[in-house]
């Protein structure tokens, strides 16, 4: 009887953990251990697009130029909650040079809404659209269309919108989504307060933060008969293909998506959006290639957001320091809809604590939908968290480090299972030692400043992230009869380095030298599938399939170079494009073995197998923060960070340490600069442009230290590989302002940590 062919597993996807069906792999390869002996994986070779982005040749979404293209602009609401009564274009089609306007676009919906509807539920709503032969004569014509709005009552703040008699949002009862509030609870949370010795209760608010991606969201679309070509500016080209397949009401293969280089998404572009449907509907009307990408405004206003929290934590432990009770109330406006990510789960996941509860209310308010943002709910609940245990701390009067110490939790809490590996207690160690953690008040008193007004603290926070990785993903390596070889896959590369870290798996694999391979990938007519590039999941995931189809690739072609040497496949060996028998009493290269095959091209498959059964995967790490507070301005500077994480083994250590860098400095933007500040009379977000929504400047970044812990993980996968893109960015804020608490000696209770909030905590007061 055949052995069975597929399987279930489960794969957890920022947070979420789905079950899925696949195909088991015909082969399975040892896994690459510490000791594997490997020569290009695990090295910081040099980018594989390097040259091309450096060079200006690399070409994004925005440079694509079609002939006969035509420019497509969006006309949004500049009101928070109404109804159209008049839509007006006749001014539009008046304009010279204009093709076409949009008022409907029937059966096409987002979120479940109708995409252009008459009824307005937030600022910044797609209400129409104008194709022109030029951006400028499209937004001329935009100008022109006039719009009369009937206008309703609004809510942009969840008190607002759970309040009594609140402006229905969606026509929902109270504003809640069908689960909300979501509950999750271990133990007995009264007992667990009974067992306290120091029990800590306070309220936590993080703000609603934008991706702020420097290239924005767009789309060029062309039809040709009844099949559609789109290049996208996306983290799925499968999942916008299935989009617009569904959208358009054609087959998936009819439907090309293309990706070669993107400008950063953070978890903002993982599907079809306004900008896709309107430029392919378009295109489809007028016969033309149609471009539309979105202004910055446009970006900022509605491109997705992390939303914003209210977290009501209550947190005790004995005396000695061991947790009793975790518990926290959250609120969560989501907007006009999205994925509910909220702060709960971490809660669950990083102390051992017998007794935990988390409730995550989200809310509906008249906004834009918030979508994934780099760790999704695990930035926003990490900062109620470890604020809540430094607070702890200081009650119980114990060094923060420790009292994490005290808690470390060694089987996953949440699941009652181990951990496939863990290695945040060498993060702890090392981080400390290289921080000088031991020695922070000596530095505090040698560093005072020459003011009297700036104090400096010090913090820490702990982060855990899943990233595991998990099917579906395939990968096809082409040795081709020059002796290159090609990698596809149907990834995309945001600009982490995908091409060149799977260039480095396969090279290894096959034991080829790196310039003898080249990835291709970002392209659904030309790859195999693969899933989105979120949570953190790419190489590990894809990673084993490249690695297989290389494996299977070196195995036909020590076959065929068996045949022309005389010798055992299994005896032969290949290393750096040269072909070895046993004692290299024969070589011969691969170039010089596929001249002889001729017109011979040998294919290796490969896909991601499941993954292990009653065993958690995840990736964990501390950070280290020193600030300097002027307690007359409230300005916080941060002067270092030093940041300790365990991903498993790394593939590109150059790659790693800037996803480590981008995502700590992303989390400083958080901690200090970035909310979008609404008018809350008018429902109008007040800085939808980079000039007034801060992120950090080159000035503001401070010293980074940042380095990785442990090793491969091989029991994740047989690379041993697990997720470093979005773990960095979990524990910066509240180590940060762990630092300015320790620095003013008050609780800070609320970021971004602007001038004003921190003068009003240090009085204990709220602004």
């Amino acid at each position: 009887m055949a052995g069975k062919r597929f399987t279930s597993t489960t794969v957890d996807i920022e947070g979420r953990e789905e079950t899925r069906v696949v195909e088991l792999p015909s082969f399975t390869p040892d896994a690459w251990g510490d000791g594997a002996g490997l020569s290009i994986v695990g090295t910081s070779a040099l980018r594989a697009d390097g040259v091309e982005k450096a060079t200006g040749r690399a070409r994004y979404t925005s440079d694509v130029r079609q002939s006969g293209m035509l420019h497509a602009v969006i006309l949004r609401s500049s009101i928070a909650s109404g109804k159209i009564t008049s839509l007006d274009i006749g001014g539009a089609l008046a304009v010279t040079g204009v093709r076409d306007v949009l008022t409907a676009l029937p059966g096409i919906t987002r979120g479940g809404l109708p995409l252009f509807d008459r009824t307005i539920r937030y600022a910044g709503q797609p209400i129409a659209a104008v194709c022109a032969d030029t951006e400028e004569a499209a937004r001329e014509a935009l100008r022109a269309i006039r719009v009369t709005y009937e206008r309703m009552p609004h809510a942009v703040t969840a008190a607002d919108a759970l309040a009594d008699h609140a402006p229905r949002v969606r026509g929902d009862n109270d504003n809640r989504p069908d689960d909300s509030p979501r509950t999750l609870e271990r133990g007995d949370i009264d007992r667990g307060l009974a067992e306290s010795d120091v029990v800590v209760r306070a309220e936590y608010r993080t703000p609603v933060a934008l991706h702020t991606a420097l290239e924005p969201h767009g789309s060029v679309a062309e039809w040709e008969d009844d099949r559609l070509t789109v290049w996208e500016a996306t983290q799925g080209i499968f999942m916008i293909r299935e989009h617009l397949a569904r959208a358009f009401a054609i087959p998936m293969s009819h439907v090309r998506v293309i990706m070669q280089y993107m400008g950063g998404g953070f978890g903002a572009k993982n599907g079809a959006g306004p900008h896709s449907y309107v430029a392919a509907a378009f295109a489809r009307r007028i016969g033309q290639p149609v471009r539309c990408i979105n202004d910055r405004e446009a970006e900022q206003m509605d491109a997705g957001n992390r939303p914003a929290t209210v977290q009501r934590v209550t947190i005790g432990a004995k005396r000695d320091g061991t947790l009793t009770v975790i518990s926290v109330d959250a609120d969560v406006p989501i907007g006009i809809g999205g994925w509910e990510g909220g702060p709960g789960q971490i809660y669950h996941e990083v102390y051992r604590c017998p007794n935990v509860r988390t409730v995550d209310r989200y809310v509906y308010i008249n906004a834009s939908a918030m979508a994934s943002f780099r760790a999704p709910g695990h930035v926003e609940g990490a900062f109620g968290l470890e604020r809540a245990m430094d607070e702890l701390a200081r009650e119980l009067k114990l060094d923060p480090l420790k009292l994490r110490t005290i808690n470390y939790a060694t089987l996953d809490q949440k699941k009652n299972r181990p951990y496939s590996a863990k290695h945040l207690d060498l993060c702890y160690d090392l981080g400390a030692e290289r921080f000088g953690w031991s020695n922070r008040q000596a530095s505090n008193e040698t560093h005072q400043g020459a003011r009297s007004s700036l104090r400096r603290g010090f913090g820490m926070a702990t982060q855990i992230w899943g990233g595991g990785g998990g099917p579906p993903a395939y990968a096809t390596v082409r040795i081709n009869s020059d002796g290159s070889a090609d990698v596809l896959t149907g990834t995309q590369d945001l600009g982490t380095g995908a091409r060149t870290i799977f260039a480095q798996i396969a090279a290894e694999s096959l034991g080829f030298a790196l310039d003898q391979v080249r990835v291709v990938l970002g392209d659904t007519e030309r790859t195999p599938l693969t899933g989105n590039s979120w949570g953190s999941i790419t190489t590990a995931s894809v990673g084993p399939a490249v690695r297989m189809a290389g494996e299977d690739a070196r195995r036909s072609l020590l076959e065929a170079a068996g045949e022309l040497m005389k010798a055992e496949p299994s005896a032969l060996d290949v290393r750096d494009g040269v072909i070895r028998a046993p004692g290299g009493t024969q070589t011969m290269t691969v170039h010089d073995l596929m001249d002889s095959l001729g017109d011979v091209m040998i294919i290796g498959n490969g896909s991601r197998g499941p993954n292990p059964d009653g065993i958690s995967l995840s990736a964990f790490g501390a950070q280290f923060a020193e600030v300097e507070v002027d307690i007359e301005t409230g300005i916080v500077r941060v002067l270092r960070i030093v940041a300790a994480h365990d991903s498993g083994r790394i593939v590109n250590p150059a790659l790693a340490e800037s996803q480590l860098h981008g995502g700590i400095i992303q989390g400083l933007g958080y901690a200090l600069f970035e909310e979008r500040v609404m008018d809350r009379a008018l429902g109008i977000p007040m800085n939808p442009t980079m000039h007034d929504y801060k992120i950090p400047t080159m000035m503001d970044i401070p010293d980074i230290d940042a380095f990785f812990v442990g090793g491969a993980d091989t029991m994740a996968n047989h690379i041993g590989a697990k997720g470093l893109a979005e773990p960095p960015i979990i524990p910066t804020a509240p180590a940060i302002a762990n630092a300015v608490a320790d620095a003013i000696g008050r609780p800070v209770r609320e970021i971004p940590l602007t001038p004003w909030r921190v003068l009003y905590a240090m009085r204990d007061e709220r602004p």
